[in-house]
């Protein structure tokens, strides 16, 4: 069997509707909407639980959130999976890159790559007394010896405050990604195919793109902020003397602020897009595009303001919709240019690239592979996708919901409330019809549906008729849990 190159592109933090593809009115992705020209855009595409280390562990995993046990965000924790992209594909004699940010534990543990330019972002490498990282080192090398040096922009990690980044470009972060992405094609070994995973990690914050696309944005009139007609508005606080901290969660952000940090994000992106065209350039010079199956995703999204609300953990689609567009070499015969309809989530990655490879798929995966929807094949797929995510910054912000991407039902499993959303009417969830009488025929159908993907959960989140709030929702599922949490276990999300 002819066997593809595989290249996995993964973003951090990026909602599913930044991508021109998706019709936003001002970002500039023609790259990826290039990518999604000469394959698939699927427009319904989900993280089982939005945020960093979970959902990565999905991605790698072809695991569902129950499976992998992982439902809220939970830091140095070691795990060993029972299989893992790079791990099956090396099985199979693939040569086995990793080019970025990983966020897993133990720290430099390779979990089947057979190398790595590894760092998980401008913070570095989280961990007691860790070594200088892959990027901290090449800063070191070009004469920022400090690693803080990374970090004089002043702002915070998970902030949502923005300014254009400090040093040269060719040091930012994303830059410096693609450049070894680049370097590691040029150096590898020819004669076997290669699985690179290109990880960068913007548009997480902080929101620092390079000058001009930051300047780009800030020129524009920029969408506002969806708000709900189900916020309680007069309990968030507003920027100024009443507001926690930079990095709030709920915050009524004044205009200017909220320009000034949307603009940053789509400048980080349109970054991103550029440096990605790069790459795809380099790779059609080298004879390698033709050859080559691409999956690009993100781990979650960022809610960016709306219904006054930051950074991931949220059921929203700002929060829990994410790209994923999916490219076949021609000699693949897939279709080209396809909005495909089916729903998909991040434990679809590893099945769609092993089934790209030939490689079998462990029947420990949750996953499917959508490479039968891009050759057109009639299959039978899910009907929705279940997610969730344990309380984060408040413990009663625990949360599921289930949905096919035209509709969505929300429970919040500590305190009962439920919403209910019509996402082709309403994509940006301002109206919750969830008590609206004309919705109660399908708001009885999607609780059943919740009720039908959890009764087997061991937290008693249901008695099979009827949904029961106040169960234990933590961060692992029962069974699943790792050792007692520390003090070192909590890290920023």
């Amino acid at each position: 069997m002819r066997k593809p190159n595989l290249l996995l592109i993964v973003t951090d933090q990026q909602r599913g509707d930044c991508l021109s593809v998706a019709g936003h009115p001002n970002l500039a992705t023609p790259n990826l909407d290039r990518l999604a020209g000469e394959g698939a855009y699927f427009p319904h595409a989900y993280t089982e639980v939005p945020s960093c280390i979970p959902a990565r562990r999905i991605l790698m995993t072809g695991l569902n959130q129950a499976s992998s046990g992982m439902v809220g965000m939970s830091g140095f924790r070691d795990w060993d999976p029972p299989q893992t992209i790079p791990g099956e594909l090396s099985k199979a004699g693939y040569q086995t890159h990793l080019v970025g940010k990983l966020h897993l534990y133990p720290l430099r543990k390779r979990y089947g790559f057979h190398s790595m330019t590894h760092s998980d972002g401008p913070l570095g490498n989280l961990g007691p007394m860790e070594p200088l990282d892959a990027y901290h080192r090449f800063l070191q090398r070009n004469g920022h010896a400090d690693p803080e040096r990374a970090l004089a922009h002043g702002l915070d990690v998970n902030g949502w405050v923005a300014r254009p980044w400090h040093l040269e470009e060719r040091l930012h972060f994303t830059t410096w990604c693609v450049d070894e992405a680049i370097d590691y094609l040029q150096r590898r070994d020819p004669t076997q195919p290669f699985f690179l995973k290109l990880s960068i990690f913007a548009p997480h914050p902080p929101l620092i793109p390079p000058q001009s696309y930051y300047d780009r944005y800030m020129q524009m009139d920029l969408p506002p902020a969806a708000v709900g007609d189900w916020v309680d508005e007069e309990s968030i606080p507003r920027t100024g003397p009443d507001m926690p901290s930079t990095a709030s969660w709920r915050v009524r952000m004044d205009p200017a602020t909220l320009k000034r940090c949307r603009a940053a994000y789509y400048g980080l992106i349109n970054h991103i897009d550029d440096q990605l065209g790069r790459l795809q350039q380099y790779m059609r010079r080298a004879g390698l595009w033709n050859d080559t199956f691409v999956v690009m995703t993100s781990d979650h999204g960022e809610m960016l303001g709306d219904h006054h609300l930051y950074r991931k953990c949220w059921p929203y689609e700002a929060s829990s919709r994410v790209p994923f567009l999916v490219r076949a070499p021609k000699w693949m015969e897939c279709k080209q240019g396809l909005k495909a309809d089916p729903v998909v989530g991040l434990q679809d990655v590893l099945p769609t690239l092993l089934d790209a490879a030939g490689v079998p798929i462990p029947n420990t995966v949750d996953g499917r592979s959508v490479l039968p929807v891009l050759r057109g094949e009639k299959v039978k797929w899910r009907e929705y996708i279940h997610c969730e995510h344990a309380g984060q910054y408040e413990y009663r912000d625990g949360v599921m919901w289930v949905t096919d991407g035209k509709e969505k039902f929300v429970w919040y499993t500590q305190r009962g409330e439920e919403q209910f959303f019509d996402l082709e009417k309403d994509p940006n969830e301002c109206r919750n019809l969830v008590n609206v009488p004309r919705s109660a025929e399908r708001v009885a159908l999607w609780r059943g549906r919740m009720i039908d993907a959890i009764k087997a959960r061991p937290e008693g989140f249901t008695d099979g008729k009827r949904l029961i709030a106040g169960r234990p929702h933590k961060h692992y599922v029962p069974g699943k849990e790792p050792p007692p949490v520390t003090e070192k276990d909590v890290v920023p999300v």
